[in-house]
């Protein structure tokens, strides 16, 4: 093992590991479903057993189904491998010093057995007589796509049909103008922008934009959020040293290309886009704000990864892990400390203020589509002639159940079954 291999894996640890420890205290979480329930725990209206199941029924259809399929057969991880795990992992452990130590032991292993047991499943599957690990590749191909018309999706969410038609035609057009014009020679080397992350961009400053035209009208919302709240925003803030070390680590790992906050930086860091991929993190991000300040504000538990600026401050200073780490740690302390600031001055543009929960809902169903049908392109490249039956029934017989697989995951987990089945009656004899 050579020290760049052991820093990787030192560096993954320090992130599951911290992050499991977050979730322990209470400090943070990586789902946004999961912040809300957070306070219900910390003032004692919900046990740590209802707290703990909780967290597992909202995070582990999303690792193994999610994060781990769109992950294999790369060396870059889907950040909700390890985050959303460590969700699970701080809130299983018991709320004790020695809980929280476990908490971090078992994160940090964890992460580093996602590094290795990826790899695991790469040479696995090469062994089998029907080696479907290429048809995975698949299942993200459309979001890779299709992820910059989410900011599209949530202007029609929040300003209707015709602002969202409006905001779909400009990043349709900037897509096809950066396909067409977008390289370029720049002292001898050829430079080329990503259609997918210039078209993001553009569609994000188009949705906020449309949010900005929306003028306050003095009811200083969030202001009367902040006095309610005091006591739990104050409790961020005292946590600052944790939040920023995470903010740190998750940098430093971001920067040696070992995790991406999302599928298309994913796919574009694989692609080695990788400033491209800062872009479309970035404009990630910046959208992020409203959700990740208000829900902080109103539950006193912050964002393991703040607004995920982190992670595109670390493909920036890739190859500089040690910069990166200390640029990481200053942003999230600055996200922690000007908190209450931002947020007050959200107050202005009431738009900016409520469009975070509607870029939650409109990325959520775009990925759940796009991950539906790379799916259904993957399952037919591994049995062309039952592949669509396979996915399609598995779809809707998964809606009927009584505990369903989450949407994201249904896509992901039925195409690796039908991959493990094609073997299984490959050796029957069967096909």
């Amino acid at each position: 093992m050579d020290f760049a291999q052991l820093l990787d894996y030192i560096i993954i640890a320090c992130v599951g590991g911290l992050g499991s420890i977050l979730a322990n205290r209470g400090i943070a979480v990586f789902n946004d479903g999961l912040r809300p329930i957070m306070p219900e725990y910390l003032e004692g209206k919900i046990t740590r057993r209802e707290l703990a199941a909780t967290s597992f029924a909202l995070s582990f259809g999303l690792v193994i189904g999610f994060g781990i399929p769109i992950s294999i057969g790369t060396t870059i991880i889907v950040a909700h491998s390890i985050l959303l795990a460590a969700d699970i992992i701080g809130t299983w452990t018991p709320n004790n010093k020695w809980g929280t130590v476990l908490a971090g032991g078992i994160g940090a292993l964890y992460s580093i057995g996602v590094m290795i047991g990826l790899q695991f499943v790469v040479d696995l599957f090469a062994m089998l007589p029907v080696d479907f690990l290429g048809s995975l590749g698949s299942i993200a191909g459309p979001v890779f796509v299709a992820f910059a018309v989410f900011p599209a999706i949530a202007v029609a969410y929040q300003h209707g049909f015709l602002k969202g038609i409006i905001a779909f035609i400009i990043t349709f057009v900037a897509y096809l103008l950066v396909a067409k014009f977008g390289t370029f020679n720049v002292a001898g080397s050829k430079l080329s922008l990503s259609p997918e992350g210039m078209s993001l961009m553009v569609a994000m400053l188009v949705m906020i934009g449309f949010a900005m035209t929306k003028k306050g009208d003095g009811s200083g919302a969030n202001t009367s959020l902040l006095s309610i709240f005091a006591e739990r925003v104050a409790r961020i803030r005292k946590n600052w040293i944790w939040l920023a070390l995470m903010g740190g680590f998750i940098a430093c790992a971001s920067s040696l290309l070992i995790v991406a906050v999302d599928v298309l930086p994913h796919q574009l860091m694989n692609k080695g886009e990788y400033n491209e991929a800062a872009i479309a993190t970035i404009a990630r991000a910046i959208g992020f704000i409203p959700l990740v300040f208000s829900t902080a504000i109103v539950t006193g538990v912050y964002g393991m990864a703040g607004t995920t600026m982190v992670f595109g401050i670390g493909l920036l200073l890739r190859e500089h892990p040690v910069l990166a780490f200390f640029a990481g740690a200053l942003c999230m302390y600055l996200e922690v400390i000007l908190l209450a600031t931002i947020t007050k001055g959200l107050d202005k543009f009431p738009g900016i203020r409520d469009m975070g929960e509607h870029i939650r809902s409109s990325m959520t169903k775009v990925i759940e589509i796009a991950l539906l049908i790379g799916s259904a392109i993957a399952c037919n490249m591994i049995a062309p002639s039952i592949g669509y039956f396979w996915l399609i029934g598995f779809y809707l017989l998964n809606r009927t159940a009584k505990k369903p697989i989450v949407d994201l995951a249904v896509g992901p987990i039925a195409t690796i079954l039908l991959g493990v089945l094609v073997n299984i009656l490959h050796v029957l004899g069967m096909i």
